[in-house]
């Protein structure tokens, strides 16, 4: 059995703040005979007294501990022979930047256990952040659109939001956001940017979280048909319009003879168009929340927004890039943005972007580690969904080959590593070393 679990202090981001087992759950954990070492950090959510008071030790290296737990990438030279890790290693698409990473581990024999990859029998994730994404994703966007708006010389309610790392609770985040809805309610929206419309793309856990904070708002949903047929002219100016977009709104079959066909898209995506553009000219904001690669069409090119800027200043000021791709689905988040300094203006003319409110374009919102802005709130969902896993990921004898290790299922499915080598699920990430 491994005696000592590792909780590392995280030093990818400045502003990273989680962590992925909170003090109350170690300490049911210590209960349990589990003995803690939990790397000192001033910055961390949760504070190094309340890991002590849960029974844990707090130290400054990791050297004694056998597995340990963290929740970005780690450094090359963090890594241990024959230890187990688990975190967000985010290599299970080849990505160039962290192959460094995982040859390294792959050297040192260690295991590598990814929580993006914990799923159930119907691939469906049960570890994840994606809702908190969402909650700050969106609390983010409005805040956006009030700087935007207040730069334009158009006082709204959403100038009285801020970012939602500001606000010492998500509690408090919320009652900014119901503020605002209630003097939209009340006093209406200036004519000149009514009616509001937020588009959210994709209907899972990102998308439900920042909905639910679009929710606080004075709003109506419509379908993307009748956002088409909309007649802004005739449209209340206190109440907010939410669209909610499907795969089969986003793309449509090249063969024009073809029907959408949900499973095929997920299948064969090349043979797929965009049919998105058609409207983002009747939105606001946007806010996107899918998943995407590279083999799907994108959401928002450099070429369309040329073209829509071309044709005048469009409605569109804020894009809220929650699943943020880098070149990705929209295409202009040329990388993640940092939680203090989280939004550019994106030229569609010189196709550069500028750090800031100010300037000429769409202003894009692109916080790639969007759920520390709640910390606390995400730590602690994150930890309920782990909890039931960790006591089996602790005690699993990996001496022991792959075909007999006693892992739940989930967690057998999201090791890519055994020993320093491919899991038979993730042999094709040979091709990537």
């Amino acid at each position: 059995m491994n005696s000592i679990v590792g909780l590392r202090y995280e030093d990818k981001y400045e502003m990273e703040r989680r962590v992925a087992i909170v003090p109350h759950h170690v300490k049911k954990l210590v209960g349990k005979g589990i003995e803690f070492h939990v790397q000192t950090s001033a910055k961390r959510a949760f504070t190094d007294d309340s890991f002590e008071d849960a029974g844990a030790k707090v130290v400054s290296s990791l050297e004694n501990a056998s597995v340990i737990f963290g929740v970005k990438e780690m450094p090359l030279t963090f890594f241990e022979e024959n230890k187990t890790y688990v975190f967000f290693s985010h290599v299970v698409k080849g990505q160039p930047y962290n192959m460094p990473m995982l040859r390294s581990m792959m050297e040192k024999k260690c295991q590598l256990i990814d929580y993006e990859k914990i799923e159930n029998e119907e691939n469906k994730r049960l570890i994840f952040f994606g809702r908190f994404a969402g909650l700050a994703g969106m609390i983010n966007s409005l805040w956006s659109l009030g700087q935007r708006f207040k730069l334009q010389g158009i006082d709204t309610p959403f100038a009285h939001i801020r970012q939602a790392y500001t606000y010492p609770s998500l509690k408090q985040a919320r009652e900014a956001v119901s503020k605002a809805g209630y003097e939209i309610a009340h006093n209406g929206l200036p004519e000149s940017i009514s009616p509001i419309v937020i588009g959210f793309t994709g209907y899972g856990n990102v998308s439900k979280g920042a909905q639910e904070i679009a929710h606080l708002l004075p709003s109506i949903e419509v379908t993307p048909q009748q956002l088409l047929d909309l007649d802004f002219n005739n449209a209340p100016k206190n109440l907010i319009y939410k669209v909610v977009f499907k795969e089969s709104d986003l793309s449509r079959p090249i063969d024009r003879t073809a029907v959408f066909d949900l499973q095929h898209y997920y299948g064969h995506p090349e043979f797929y168009e965009n049919q998105f553009e058609k409207y983002v000219p009747k939105l606001s904001v946007l806010v996107n929340c899918i998943f995407w690669n590279n083999h799907y069409p994108r959401l928002v090119t450099k070429d369309f927004l040329e073209k829509l800027y071309s044709e005048g200043e469009p409605k569109l000021q804020v894009i809220g890039d929650i699943s943020c791709d880098p070149d990705g689905s929209i295409e202009c988040t040329h990388k993640g943005t940092e939680i203090e300094n989280p939004v550019f203006v994106y030229d569609p003319f010189t196709r550069k972007p500028t750090y800031g409110f100010g300037g000429k374009g769409i202003l894009v919102m692109a916080v790639d580690i969007l759920p520390s802005e709640l910390p606390l709130e995400s730590s602690i969902a994150f930890s309920e969904a782990l909890l039931p896993y960790v006591e089996q990921i602790v005690k699993a004898d990996y001496t022991k080959p792959f075909a007999e290790l006693a892992l739940p299922q989930p967690i057998k499915k999201a090791l890519i590593l055994h020993q320093g080598e491919f899991t038979p699920n993730y042999a094709y990430m040979k091709a990537f070393i």
